[in-house]
């Protein structure tokens, strides 16, 4: 779009926002009529460490909300000569699950309480066996029932339980509705009813009934909707709240607000069933949407829904490319105490590339990449490691493939819940992140590890604060979702495909034997070294 259609567009009203809550930095993004973005705007924060809960305050979430519109008004201004005073819809994404609580005045009853909690092992398990469905220690449910459990004083009190983005979509709309993806991140969804599971809301009932609380779980959840429905519009106190300049106008309409895994799928195209989503960087995370539910419980796969509320496998892993970044670095100040001077990103794809000239299985060598605990191999802690024996062969080649292949070991674990136990079938794999930037190279191992064909591309740089205005953008209109996405935004994207190739495929399973057997080494270093 040109820049006199862009200032056209903006004054007109003719787009749409997304502002999504990630665990480092808010960001916001404007998208013009053709769906791509007119201009961004963001801000840092970070979560803190109090009385041994992971939290945020509530002030920085306004400070930093306004932090950020700010940001992208002024990033307009600069590049349209024209102010913000309205938008065609707007919505809001952030980290799922976590705990905010708050009593009928409307304020917090305890410290958000974020993901990044473990502290609810005890509720996640005895729900996960009550409800015959895995619920994660970060879900909003583990959270209050381990309130519950500890006889938490502010129990009886809650009048409404929501998530960062239901909290903030809320505050500035009067509605406490919730996206159904965000949703299934809070308690389990039916997804044939699109809603929260009501034989679970009345299982849970009549767990804590003896405790005499007040409310009923359903009472002080928020409304479910799927993309597309509209979940209110901003207020006057809200339009001031977001923008306290004054010029941003009341009555603009909103999307459901979404959870950032939601928001991830929307990005990278992958909502509709028998596709997925692959996102690697410091952890790495599979997004899998299912044609049906799964035949038996796994307690190492999550299960979620997409916007549009199609069940989704998640299979997530705490350790991702970290590790493997490390051996570069080492590598970089061998050669930089040589006296090389070099560009960094020439430094990995130098070393990266060196890894499509080894042996198809890495050369008989293995490695772990666990600098955390890695829930899906019983990890509860990590200690990263390299192993070979004296017939390994030990090149840069083989090194840099064998670790290339631990940053997806712990993935394919998961994975092959759900692709070999499950018999879960898929069509195309998109792959997002750090760890593909260097062409060709992990690509093509993540394809072999799953034996499916695996895309990349260039997708908005944002991420799922574009994923969100794609939602905003979405308000309203008569599709699916899905077809949505694949015929109004992504039909002229350059999208690069790989096909897994039958020798990286052996390769790769040969690797993971080695890999499987050697956990025992893994649980030793654990156990012997604290």
């Amino acid at each position: 779009m040109d820049n006199a259609s862009a200032r056209d567009s903006i004054v007109a009203g003719k787009t749409s926002l997304g502002i999504e809550f990630g665990s480092t930095r808010i960001k916001a993004v404007l998208i013009g009529p053709d769906h791509q973005p007119l201009a961004t705007g963001g801000f840092e924060w970070k979560s803190k460490l109090e009385n041994g809960v992971w939290t945020y305050d509530i002030d920085a979430v306004w400070s930093g909300l306004q932090a950020a519109y700010e940001d992208l008004a002024a990033a307009v201004e600069s590049q349209y000569g024209v102010q913000i005073e309205t938008v065609g819809a707007m919505g809001f994404s952030a980290m799922m699950h976590g705990y905010m609580a708050f009593g009928s005045d409307g304020e917090l009853l305890v410290p958000f309480r974020t993901w990044q909690n473990t502290i609810t092992g005890e509720a996640a398990h005895e729900l996960t066996q009550l409800f015959q469905h895995n619920i994660p220690q970060r879900w909003s449910i583990a959270h209050l029932h381990q309130a519950v459990l500890g006889a938490e004083e502010h129990v009886g009190s809650i009048d409404y339980l929501t998530t960062l983005a239901g909290y903030v979509s809320w505050k500035l709309t009067g509605e406490r509705v919730l996206g159904v993806g965000d949703a299934s991140g809070m308690f389990p969804v039916d997804t044939v009813t699109g809603q929260f599971d009501t034989s679970r809301l009345a299982q849970y009932d009549d767990l804590i009934a003896d405790k005499g609380y007040g409310w009923k779980l359903g009472d002080i959840l928020p409304a479910v909707l799927p993309a597309g429905r509209q979940a209110g519009t901003l207020t006057e106190a809200g339009a001031k709240l977001l923008d306290p300049s004054g010029r941003l106008s009341a009555g603009i309409p909103f999307a459901p607000a979404e959870g950032d895994a939601g928001t991830g799928m929307v990005a990278t195209n992958s909502v509709a069933r028998r596709t997925a989503n692959v996102s690697a960087g410091t952890s790495v995370f599979a997004m899998v949407v299912l044609e049906g539910p799964l035949k038996a419980l796994h307690e190492e796969i999550d299960l979620v829904t997409t916007p549009a509320g199609d069940l989704v496998a998640m299979a997530h892993c705490n350790n991702g490319a970290v590790d493997l970044q490390a051996w570069v670095g080492l590598f970089g100040e061998a050669a930089a105490a040589m006296g090389a001077q070099f560009d960094t990103n020439a430094l990995f794809q130098t070393l990266y590339t060196a890894a499509l000239e080894a042996d198809a299985d890495g050369g008989g060598m293995l490695a772990f990449n666990y600098l955390a605990g890695e829930h899906v191999v019983g990890m509860e802690a990590g200690r990263p490691m390299f192993v070979r024996t004296p017939h390994s062969s030990f090149t840069l080649a083989n090194f840099m493939r064998t670790h290339l292949f631990a940053s997806l070991g712990a993935l394919r674990v998961g994975m092959d819940i759900l692709l070999k136990d499950e018999g879960v079938e898929l069509d195309s794999m998109f792959a997002h992140g750090g760890l593909f930037k260097t062409k060709g190279v992990a690509q093509g191992f993540l394809a072999a590890a799953m034996n499916t064909p695996v895309s990349v591309g260039e997708v908005a740089g944002e991420g799922g604060a574009w994923g969100m205005a794609l939602l905003a953008s979405f308000l309203g209109a008569d599709a699916v979702l899905a077809d949505w996405l694949a015929s109004e935004v992504f039909g002229d994207a350059e999208i690069d495909t790989v096909e897994p190739k039958a020798a990286d495929v052996e390769g790769f399973d040969t690797f993971m034997e080695r890999y499987r057997a050697g956990l025992a080494i893994e649980r030793a270093a654990v156990d012997a070294l604290n």
